[in-house]
C-alpha cells in the first residue's frame, strides 16, 4: 500500500540517506524541482533510480508551464494559462486545440521518465491581484476557466499523465503567497460556491485528484481549507461528490504553520481532516523525524485505494515520442505560442513560486 507522506530530494542523484528514505512503507510519492534536473540523461538515470528501489512510488513534478516549468533544457517550453485564456476570448476553437496540445506534450515528454503526475490544472480564477496565482489561472470567469481546463486534462490523459486539479475552493481571490504566510479570504460561502468552487465541481468527476488551498475561509471553518473537515469532506466529498485522491500541498509552507511549528502536529490535521498524501518538502530532517513519529501508525486503506491509480506506468522511449507525427505537431505549435510570448528560458531565483514548494 502507499504510504501518505510524498517527500523530495537534494540534489541530482540519491543520496544514501535518500535511499533509505525511499524505502521507507510511509514514503508514498517524490516530488521533483529545478535543483534535481540537469538534462535530460541525468534525470533518465535519477527517475531509474528511484524506480529501482520503489516500482509502485508516485513519482510527480509541478510542470505546470510560465513560472512554474521544473525542467527546461531539452524540454518544451510551455506557456502561461493566462495566456490561452486571452486567447480564448477571441478563437474559442483554436485555444482549446492549443490547450490540449499543451497538456498532451506536458504529458508526454514527462512519461519518458515514467511521472505519474504534473500538479496541473490551475482552477484557481484570476483575479489579477494574487501574488502566487497571476497568470498561471487561465482567466477570471470560470465559465472560461471550466472548458480550458479540461482540455488541458484530456491532453495530459492521451499523453499518460494523472490530473491534479488546485488549489480547493479557490486560491486566485487572496493577495497574500501562502509560501510566506496564511492568506484569508473573508467571503461568504455563497459568494464562493457561485464563482470559485465553480471548476472544482464542473470538473469533480474528471480529475484523478485535489490539492487544497493553505487559505483560512473564517466565515465558513475554523480552519483553513487543508486542515477542515468541512472543507474536505462536507463540500469536496459529499457535496461535489468528489471520489479522487486529496493531495496537500507543501505542509513546510508558512501558509501550513497555523496549525503549529511540528511538522507531525501539520500532518495529523491534514490527514484527520481528508488528505490521503501530504507533501513535505524543503526541509529533509523533518521528514526523517516525521517517520520515526509516525512508526507505529497504520497507513490507511482507503487513502491506499484512492491515490493507487494514479501511478500509471510508461514504457515510453524517447526516440518514439520525438518521432510521433502527432507529438511534433503538438510541440511545434506550443513552442511557437511560447516564444510569440518571449517564455523566460531560465529560472528566476528570486521567485518563490518557480523555485521550490508546491504550488
Amino acid at each position: 500500500m502507499l504510504g501518505p507522506i510524498m517527500c523530495d530530494l537534494k540534489g541530482f542523484t540519491l543520496t544514501q540517506d535518500e535511499t533509505n528514505l525511499l524505502q521507507h512503507p510511509h514514503i508514498g510519492g517524490v516530488i521533483l524541482f529545478a535543483r534535481n534536473y540537469q538534462d535530460l540523461s541525468q534525470l533518465k538515470a535519477l527517475t531509474d533510480s528511484i524506480r529501482a528501489l520503489r516500482p509502485d512510488i508516485l513519482l510527480a513534478v509541478d510542470h505546470e508551464g510560465g513560472r512554474v516549468q521544473r525542467f527546461l533544457k531539452g524540454f518544451t517550453r510551455l506557456p502561461n494559462m493566462q495566456s490561452l485564456g486571452e486567447f480564448y476570448e477571441r478563437e474559442a476553437a483554436g485555444a482549446l486545440h492549443l490547450t490540449e496540445q499543451l497538456g498532451f506534450v506536458m504529458a508526454t515528454e514527462l512519461a519518458v521518465f515514467d511521472f505519474d503526475i504534473s500538479f496541473a490544472p490551475v482552477l484557481d480564477l484570476n483575479y489579477r491581484h494574487s501574488r502566487v496565482i497571476g497568470n498561471r489561472s487561465f482567466h477570471r470567469d470560470p465559465k472560461q476557466v471550466i472548458p480550458l481546463a479540461r482540455s488541458l486534462m484530456t491532453g495530459m490523459k492521451i499523453g499518460g499523465l494523472a490530473c491534479v486539479g488546485k488549489h480547493f475552493p479557490g486560491h486566485g481571490y487572496v493577495v497574500p503567497d501562502s509560501h510566506l504566510t496564511l492568506p484569508v479570504d473573508e467571503r461568504e460561502f455563497s459568494e464562493i460556491e457561485a464563482d470559485d468552487l465553480m471548476p472544482f465541481k464542473m470538473l469533480a468527476n474528471d480529475l484523478d485528484a485535489i490539492m487544497p488551498a493553505h487559505v483560512f475561509y473564517p466565515n465558513v471553518d475554523d480552519r483553513a481549507a487543508t486542515f477542515s473537515r468541512h472543507w474536505l469532506q462536507t463540500v469536496l466529498r459529499e457535496k461535489l461528490g468528489f471520489k479522487g485522491a486529496i493531495i496537500s500541498d507543501c505542509l513546510n509552507m508558512k501558509g501550513a504553520h497555523v496549525m503549529g511549528d511540528d511538522l507531525f502536529t501539520r500532518v495529523q490535521a491534514a490527514t484527520q481532516a481528508g488528505c490521503d498524501m501530504v507533501l513535505a518538502c524543503n526541509d529533509q530532517a523533518s521528514v526523517f523525524k516525521l517517520l520515526e513519529q509516525l512508526e507505529a501508525m497504520p497507513i490507511r486503506a482507503e487513502s491506499a485505494e484512492r491515490l493507487a491509480p494514479l501511478r500509471r506506468p510508461h514504457h515510453l522511449a524517447e526516440r518514439t515520442l520525438k518521432a510521433s507525427a502527432l507529438w511534433r505537431e503538438a510541440s511545434q505549435a506550443v513552442h511557437a505560442w511560447s516564444t510569440a510570448l518571449d517564455e523566460p528560458s531560465h529560472i528566476d531565483v528570486n521567485d518563490p513560486v518557480a523555485v521550490s514548494g508546491v504550488v
